[in-house]
């Protein structure tokens, strides 16, 4: 059975990531939704801890070994300081970790290195489409194949970067099947739209559209592996993060109901108020464990894993909405304006049901 304690290592990297969270992208949060970007070395600042690289064999340019467990504690801590700070320091996950999980021998030792080597870059991946019925396993993009050559064409939407991206992998569908494929900025046929579809919740991460009519790219360039894995790797990521968010706002109702009085009565000692914060920590720490079960499994390859990762993720949709949906009601009509943080958290949460493939872990 899988521990529950961190070991040393991740303990480590845990308090860093910690502090960072707390210190840099807590404090920076609100005025990188104002303005629409993040302070100057903000994200650089995070990608210099080292997180991807930690989960990097040294064969390609890490200093470790990969880990869906240590991959998700980093996630949530760092989605506990910010969200959208948490997405930006951890898009080149969303190039290398698809590489590494599903890619040749060849194309890890080519294209993780220069990623991992160097300061942040945007490298990126595109994998939402603008549908109503989006499911990553039916794709409308198609990719055919012609020599040794395939060919793309499709729409993407949300893609985190794609503008600064010297690479990114667009996902696309061979006869019915998900693969992904490396493609390098500037081809032909290859667009990128201007910069728009501010989520109401992701406004410091630019977000662009990406367009691909007839996009040739080698064959060498197709990742082959089992999509199923990148996709688990992506649901644990996000039910990751959906806890980090959740458990910022459970924290921070509970400080604001521990010290608001009304009426002579601290607000925490409101019976319904009590039970409505002792649900919400249920409802985390329950999800908690179902995202930690599903990264060992991952990690030990159990046959049930991509099952618990979805399990997981599933779940901590529905989580987050309803515990940051609460902490904005713990606050009363402090919880609608801004002062507090609580109303972004609840916008933080109604997005996780549309954030498949802009986080993995």
């Amino acid at each position: 059975m899988y521990s529950f304690e961190p070991n040393e290592e991740q303990k480590m990297l845990i308090d860093a990531v910690s502090r960072y969270a707390e210190n840099d992208l807590r404090a920076a949060a609100e005025e990188a939704e104002e303005h629409e970007k993040f302070p100057d070395g903000l994200v650089e600042k995070g990608w210099e801890m080292g997180v991807l690289q930690a989960s990097i064999p040294e064969a390609y340019g890490g200093f470790g070994d990969y880990s869906s467990v240590t991959g998700a504690l980093a996630a949530e801590e760092l989605a506990y300081g910010d969200l959208p700070g948490a997405m930006a320091v951890m898009t080149p996950n969303l190039f290398v970790l698809p590489i590494l999980l599903a890619g040749s021998e060849e194309q890890k030792q080519e294209f993780i290195p220069p990623v991992i080597e160097m300061e942040w870059k945007a490298f990126t991946a595109a994998m939402i489409e603008p549908a109503l019925n989006f499911d990553p396993n039916e794709l409308k993009t198609t990719a055919v194949a012609d020599g040794d050559e395939f060919v793309l064409n499709g729409h993407k939407t949300f893609v985190p970067y794609a503008a600064d991206a010297e690479m990114m992998i667009v996902y696309a569908s061979v006869d019915g099947k998900t693969n992904g494929f490396i493609v390098p900025a500037g081809l032909a046929g290859l667009s990128v739209g201007e910069e728009a579809n501010k989520l109401m919740s992701l406004k410091a991460i630019p977000m662009y559209d990406v367009m691909l009519e007839d996009v040739r790219v080698p064959a060498a360039n197709r990742l082959e592996g089992d999509f199923k894995a990148v996709l688990a790797a992506s649901h644990v990521g996000l039910a990751a993060m959906a806890v980090g968010v959740a458990k910022a706002s459970l924290d921070y109702a509970v400080n604001y109901a521990k010290e608001r009085e009304v009426f002579g009565v601290k607000v925490a000692q409101k019976q319904a108020i009590a039970f409505m914060l002792a649900e919400m920590a249920m409802e985390i720490e329950g999800i908690r464990m179902l995202t930690w079960e599903a990264a060992w499994k991952l990690d030990t390859a159990k046959e049930d894993a991509y099952k618990a990762a979805y399990l997981a993720a599933t779940g901590a949709i529905d989580m987050v909405m309803m515990v940051t949906d609460r902490g904005v009601q713990v606050l009363g009509g402090h919880g609608y304006i801004r002062d507090h943080p609580v109303e972004r958290w609840m916008r933080n949460g109604r997005g996780f049901a549309t954030f498949t493939g802009l986080m993995i872990v």
